[in-house]
């Protein structure tokens, strides 16, 4: 069988709808293939979430693998520079190239930009994964925490549960918040994002909001990003001080943004406090996902929820 003529290069944007429908039918395949259910409801459309997010902060930070044979997209990885590091976005291959060597070709790519900016990289990946998972690790990625995703379904008409405490402290961010958002997310973690909160912020598209909580004093001690759109329901970026400021976030944010939805959400494994008391309001378990980090990984403070677009773990 003849080899297929692989060629990497920057995504265009006359290749948006078929990197969508790459999205849709690689990511589905795998979960087909391992769990027997779809990610990605619906048609392609539901992806075009990431084209649009990643598109919107960083024009042309897409690797694309093209059979310039077939004309077709044998892959695609987002990534995402920041201050402080490079973040690995969604990765695809075709399952007409699974085996390939695609996921390679593109991650090795990405590590020589990053290396040539003298900076890490940080994703977050299934643990379910095992392909995956040896892909990073083999580049020298260091799995660095332990993520439970859990789901809750939020009635239509809010929850029914007492608020927890803390409540009173929680408000919607504004513009003037996304400094003092990225100066304590790097002083809690040594990381700065601080374009990703104006974006999410500011709400172009409708479909994200965003919670800070505050101290007593005014000064804020922890976020939660939320999207919620056709593509993706989700809670995170979020980061707190301790584990009751982030229950009072998560309830913020999933009684009123998220009504007659069941968004996914990451919980630090170890953060016992907050994982019972998400029990014990309804929520399920559904996967296990890792931050991994290739390079310098400064320590990792408070509750940090991590989401799957744009990532950071």
């Amino acid at each position: 069988m003849k080899e297929s003529n692989i060629e990497l290069r920057r995504m265009e944007e006359g290749d948006r709808n078929q990197l969508i429908d790459l999205i849709f039918s690689s990511t589905n395949a795998w979960y087909q293939e391992h769990f027997k259910k779809n990610v990605f409801g619906g048609d392609p459309s539901a992806c075009e979430i990431f084209t649009e997010v990643y598109e919107d902060l960083d024009p042309g930070c897409c690797i694309i693998a093209e059979d310039m044979d077939a004309g077709s997209l044998a892959g695609s990885c987002f990534y995402h520079p920041r201050e402080t590091h490079f973040s690995l976005g969604i990765m695809n291959a075709s399952p007409d190239y699974f085996g390939k060597g695609i996921a390679t070709r593109m991650l090795d790519e990405i590590i020589s930009l990053a290396e040539h900016e003298n900076l890490p990289i940080r994703l977050v990946s299934s643990a379910m994964n095992l392909d995956s998972f040896s892909l990073y690790t083999r580049r020298g990625f260091v799995p660095r925490m332990t993520f439970q995703d859990m789901f809750l379904s939020v009635p239509e008409v809010g929850f029914s549960v007492s608020p927890p405490e803390g409540m009173d402290r929680v408000r919607d961010a504004v513009p003037e918040d996304a400094k003092a958002i990225a100066d304590f997310e790097m002083k809690l973690n040594g990381i700065r994002r601080e374009k990703d909160f104006a974006y999410f912020i500011r709400n172009g598209s409708g479909v994200w909001g965003v919670s800070v909580i505050e101290s007593p004093e005014g000064e804020i001690t922890g976020f939660l990003c939320s999207v919620n759109s056709s593509g993706s329901k989700m809670l995170g970026p979020g980061v707190s001080s301790n584990c009751s400021d982030s229950a009072a976030l998560i309830y913020n944010e999933l009684n009123e943004r998220h009504r007659g939805n069941a968004p996914v959400f990451l919980v630090p494994v170890q953060e016992s406090e907050l994982v019972q008391t998400l029990y014990g309001w309804g929520a399920k378990n559904c996967e296990m996902h890792l931050c991994q980090v290739r390079g310098d990984c400064p320590p990792l403070n408070g509750v940090t929820m991590p989401t799957f677009m744009p990532e950071t773990g």
